[in-house]
């Protein structure tokens, strides 16, 4: 699943973003960090108050004697005055034997947990007048057992106040929560000073860019602007030598365009201005028989001038493509003109028939003006074949006639707008293969035009890849 930024943070700026990223991370680094150090600063405070709760159970037991045939006990004073000043509280002990008979200090302490081992200290916690207690408990075996007594071990138990080492904990806490807070403000500050360092080259590329004038497509430089930010130039750049080159086109569009209506119009008008002036019945029919083929001539310039801007910046909408069914639709289209010139118009279909994917609309036009460049240029009772191909690479669609041909220069040359060929017929305005080679080119394919193999004639070749 595919990770979506938040609503509001849509359409927030890099700031804000890298805010919402790094500031609960720095923040839930600093409380992890946080708990690991109260952790180890109680571990620590239980090793060392530990080890001085040990020293006075040891001291207490090495002064334990049943020599004079009960249990006595030569309390440590002194070890335990400064005991109870490090532990901030009161010291309690318990010396008692096994059986129960004899019992020296606080007999009410909390027992340890479980069985204790002998020999083997141990360390609880327990509450002891309802204050927290931290014990070591101890047990040993008695060298002779106490008059009218048959315990044969005694228990020896030592607790003090957590106060103290509760006290340090927060004290070691605090303090490292203070510098924690310090770490993170340092982090936040050299990390907004690196940010703005960083993001610098973005301010001058905006400053740059709003300070162009619009018609300045010129790519941007991307000298010292860092890595990351280069494809995007790059990017930008290619886009806007797109631009430049629709602009380009279109420019050149519209003045060839200008002056292939200009000159219909201008045909038009002297036309119009003879047959009001010619005072004969016949002449001025004749007039308007010339002029009604000049308008013909200019509605066909017209639509290919319409279609030739369409084919150069309508959306490419592919689709599947059945491109025998196109042939025929074609072909029928064109037939009343092919028999006014008995001109033997037939397609061959592929076999069997296979899908394409393509625009259906620009590649209809296309064809449809191969098909009229062949009619018109192919003498009375020629041949015209249309025909479909399909490979490994792509598509193509076929437009072959057995009229007059061109030579290897004029071929090449083709294809450009308004040029026509030396032998062409008469009434063209050598748009038709301009409008197949961009609807082509907008298929990332290409038109070709060919002599053909047996005889005089062109084949035209409209290709275009296989979308992957």
């Amino acid at each position: 699943m595919r990770w979506k930024w938040p609503e509001r943070l849509r359409e927030a700026s890099l700031w804000q973003r890298l805010a919402w990223l790094l500031l609960p991370v720095l923040v839930a680094v600093t409380a992890l960090e946080l708990w690991m150090t109260r952790h180890d600063a109680l571990e620590a405070a239980d090793a060392a108050y530990d080890r001085s709760l040990l020293g006075a159970l040891k001291s207490i037991d090495a002064n334990i004697s049943t020599a004079s045939g009960g249990l006595s006990v030569e309390l440590p004073y002194r070890m335990f005055e400064f005991f109870e000043l490090t532990a901030s509280g009161q010291v309690f002990f318990r010396v008692a034997t096994s059986d129960g008979l004899v019992e020296l200090g606080s007999a009410d302490l909390p027992a340890p947990p479980g069985t204790l081992a002998s020999g083997v200290p141990v360390f609880y916690d327990a509450p002891y007048f309802k204050e927290p207690v931290r014990f070591a408990a101890y047990r040993r075996a008695l060298e002779q057992a106490p008059a009218g007594s048959e315990a044969r071990s005694v228990l020896v138990q030592v607790g003090e106040s957590t106060r103290s080492r509760q006290e340090f904990t927060r004290r070691f806490v605090r303090r490292a929560a203070l510098r924690d807070a310090l770490v993170l403000a340092l982090l936040v500050c050299s990390t907004a000073a690196a940010l703005a360092a960083a993001l610098r080259p973005l301010a001058r590329l905006a400053r740059e860019v709003q300070t162009r004038r619009p018609e300045d497509l010129a790519p941007i430089a991307d000298a010292g602007l860092p890595a990351d930010i280069r494809p995007l130039v790059a990017a930008v750049n290619q886009q806007m030598a797109r631009t430049q080159a629709l602009a380009t086109q279109q420019r050149q569009f519209l003045d060839d365009a200008s002056h292939q209506l200009r000159t219909h119009l201008t045909t038009l008008q002297m036309q119009a201005d003879y047959a009001q002036r010619e005072q004969d019945g016949e002449q001025v029919r004749a007039a308007l028989r010339a002029l009604g083929a000049e308008i013909g001539r200019a509605t066909r310039s017209t639509q290919q001038l319409l279609a030739l801007g369409r084919s150069d910046t309508a959306a490419l909408e592919a689709g599947p493509l059945d491109l025998a069914a196109l042939l025929r639709e074609v072909a029928l289209d064109f037939l009343p003109q092919a028999r006014a010139k008995q001109i033997d118009l037939g397609i061959h279909t592929p076999a069997p028939e296979f899908p394409a994917v393509a625009d259906r609309g620009l590649l209809r036009e296309a064809l449809a003006n191969l098909v009229a460049n062949a009619i018109a240029n192919t003498p009375a009772g020629g041949t015209v074949t249309l025909f479909a191909a399909a490979d490994a690479q792509g598509f193509s669609l076929n437009v072959e006639d057995d009229g007059p041909g061109l030579s290897a220069e004029e071929r090449a040359l083709l294809g450009q707008r308004f040029r026509r060929g030396k032998r062409a017929a008469g009434g063209g305005s050598g748009l038709g293969l301009a409008i197949a080679r961009a609807i082509a080119e907008r298929h990332q394919g290409a038109l070709r035009l060919e002599a053909r193999e047996a005889g005089s004639g062109l084949h035209a070749i409209l290709w275009w890849p296989r979308m992957r």
